[in-house]
Parts: C-alpha cells; structure tokens; sequence
C-alpha cells in the first residue's frame, strides 16, 4: 500500500501560516482580555469636614463608574488656604473616609486642586483612569476650575451632587442653635422646642431682630431640605442579614453629626462578632435625653450616616431606647455594647436604665472607647471658632444659592 507523500512544500507553507496566525491571534486575545482585567480606578477628592451622607452618596456614585474608587483627603493646610478653618483635623477625616463602603484606598494630605504634576502621579503611580467630581461647580479664589487639567486629558467625569445637605448647612444649623440658645427668655426657650422639630421636618427658618425663629424664604442657613425616599436607603444598604449561627452584636444611640469617634466604636463592637446592627434613636428620644436643640441631623439623615459605614451590617430606624428581652429575641441578640465615651454616660444612675435587661441576661458589654469625641464635641468646636465659621458660611452659602437657581437635571450614577 502506499501513502500520500506528506512533504508538498505548499501544504507545508500553508499549515505553518495557519498555526502561525493562530498563535499570533491567541496572544492578541490574550493581551487583550487580560488588559480588559485591569480593574477601572477612579479618583475622587475632598475635604470631607463634618462628613455626612451627602459625601457618602458621591463617593457610592464615584465606586459606580469604576471598579476601585480611591480618594484623596485634603490636607488641614489646604482647606485653611481655600475655604477655612475645618471642623476636623486630618486624622480625624482620614478615619471618616476610611470607614465608608465603598472606598478602596484612601491618599492623605492631597492637593485642594489638580494640579499637572500631581494628576500625572494619579495617572502612573495610582493606575487613576478618571477623576470624578459633582456637577456642582469647584471654583478656585482666584476664580479657576479646580478640575479644569483633568477635562482638558478627558479623564473627568461627573456625577450628581446630592441635594438638601452640606456641610456649610450643618454648620448652620449648629451656628443657628447657639443664637438661639443666647436669647433667654421663656418666650425662646419655647422655640427651642419648635426648631427641633424644624430639624426634623425640613422647615427652613431664620431669626428676626428679636432671636426669634421665623419662616425664611430661600436664602442663608437651611435647616433641612433632606427628602428621604425608599430608593436611597436601599443603595445604601448591603441587602443581607444574618446567618442562623451569626453572633449579632447591637449598639445604639443618636449617631448625631456622624464622627469619627462613632466610626471606631462601631468597628471595634463589629470585631466582636459576625453581625453589626445598630438602632438608630428617634428625633424625639435624643431630645428628651439632650435638650430641645439635639438632635442636629433628622432620623433619617443619621441612619444613612450609619448604613453607609463599612463595619454596619443593618439598622433599625427608630429604635426604642429601652432594650426589651422581646427585642433580643426578635433580632437574635447575642450581645449588646455601650462605649465609654458617650453623651449618655449617666445611663447606668438612671431609675429607668435603658440596659437593664441585657445586663439582667449578662449579655451586655461596656466597650473602651478609641477616641474621646462626642458630638458636644463637634459642637464645641463649632462655638468657640463661631466668627470664623460663620464668614466661611456666608461665602459657601452665596455659592449654594448660585448653584440651586441654575442647577438643571442630573442622572444619579445607579
């Protein structure tokens, strides 16, 4: 029998292209998947003074646009140059950043604008694909674009800034309380009661030369334009609960002007277990406990505050300020904790001890706090440096005003 001879030079050239161009193909498919592996890394900045869930909502929206968000914290010195002295120095915002979900790396003591040298270190040491920012507008003193260099490389991008809350407000709200404080009489110490609730529903009002809180229409310190929707507690929530066999740790309290020191104790109480869930107390038991100014923040604004922690795994909106065996049972509580540092450290004197059942039941846990702040801290500061805040105010305030008659619609990155 004879076979074929296998040696035709032709077939030969012709099958070695063909293994060749397969080869040349894998390797391009290859390089190609593998570069498509990259993960997509946006930049992000801020001073992040007073943090609230109005940052936490553009750093969500900024990790939606790529698949690392990493975001560079402006350094004490350069606020002061820009806008003024911060409510919270640089460890203290470097804490807040650190704690939010949705952030992956964190660069300290950034720049308040882009500069070429610095979006070229963002570019090539960092791997940054795009610098993200608020389509409200960030204007230098001397009337620059801080992210004029990054739309000019067509590495920016824009998200919606979130309505009804900044830090310019909150410190108002606060610089509003201490006026209000300062008048005396019984006739104000009436409205104190009433600007509580102001807080709480979203009010807008203004003092006459009397110090009395009266409606405004549209200008200077907002009290709360905060319209909470369904829709915004979900993406803030990780949509989980827990395991059969989880260990359910519960803290609770007002989580007012959400801090840093709240951020630790909730990361030191998550290590105590496999589930963290906080209780958020209403607007009506902070001012019971803390006078008719508290709380600063409404319930709903604070319990985002706290979704939006990386170490919280779910809250309860309204928590009672008594722990009941009843609740124990219903959320499967293994342990409830209390820090050392609070502004209810009188708890335990009480006649009506908020804590007794689960220390009846030994399941309750004082825990050493890391860092000795509280919100009066927040507010302490806010009073003694109140000239300064109160011109910081009354720039920014003119900027908000301008940005909301000519703001136009915005799409929410999902």
């Amino acid at each position: 029998m004879k076979f074929q001879d296998q040696s035709d030079p032709i077939s030969t050239w012709i099958l070695g292209t063909v293994v060749l161009l397969f080869f040349a193909l894998f390797s391009l498919w290859r390089s190609r998947r593998g570069r498509r592996k990259r993960p997509v890394r946006v930049y992000m900045d801020g001073c992040f003074d007073m943090m609230h869930y109005g940052h936490c909502n553009a750093l969500r929206q900024a990790r939606a646009l790529g698949d690392e968000l990493v975001v560079g914290v402006v350094s004490d010195d350069e606020i002061i140059a820009n806008k003024g002295p911060p409510v919270s120095p640089m460890h203290e915002r470097m804490i807040m950043v650190q704690g939010v979900k949705w952030v992956d790396e964190v660069i300290s003591d950034a720049p308040y604008a882009i500069t070429e040298d610095f979006m070229n270190k963002l570019f090539t040491e960092y791997n940054i694909d795009y610098i993200i920012h608020g389509d409200d507008p960030c204007i230098l003193p001397d009337g620059t674009d801080a992210y004029a260099l990054a739309k000019k490389a067509g590495r920016y991008k824009q998200i919606k800034r979130t309505e009804g809350v900044s830090s310019t407000d909150i410190v108002g709200r606060m610089l509003l309380c201490v006026r209000e404080r300062s008048s005396g009489d019984n006739k104000r110490n009436n409205n104190n009661t009433k600007l509580q609730r102001q807080f709480s529903h979203g009010h807008e009002h203004k003092l006459d030369g009397t110090g009395t809180s009266t409606p405004r229409s549209g200008t200077g310190t907002r009290i709360s334009h905060f319209l909470p929707t369904s829709r915004r507690i979900v993406q803030f929530s990780n949509g989980k609960g827990p395991g059969p066999d989880s260990r359910i740790v519960y803290i609770d309290g007002a989580f007012d002007l959400f801090h840093a020191g709240h951020v630790e104790i909730l990361r030191v109480a998550r290590a105590l277990g496999d589930f963290l869930l906080v209780g958020i107390h209403t607007d009506q038991t902070v001012s019971l406990a803390q006078g008719a100014h508290r709380p600063i923040m409404n319930l709903h604004e604070r319990s985002l505050s706290v979704l939006a922690c990386r170490y919280v795994d779910e809250v309860i909106i309204g928590a009672p300020r008594e722990i009941s065996k009843d609740m124990i049972t219903t959320f499967n509580i293994s342990l409830v904790v209390h820090g050392t540092v609070a502004e209810n450290m009188g708890f335990m004197k009480e006649e009506s001890n908020a804590y007794l059942v689960p220390m009846e039941m030994g399941i309750f846990k004082q825990l050493e706090s890391p860092l000795d702040i509280t919100t009066s801290t927040i507010i302490r500061r806010i009073v003694t440096n109140h000239e300064a805040y109160q011109k910081r105010n009354e720039k920014k305030e003119a900027s908000e005003r301008k940005y909301y008659e000519s703001k136009t619609y915005v799409s929410e990155s999902v």
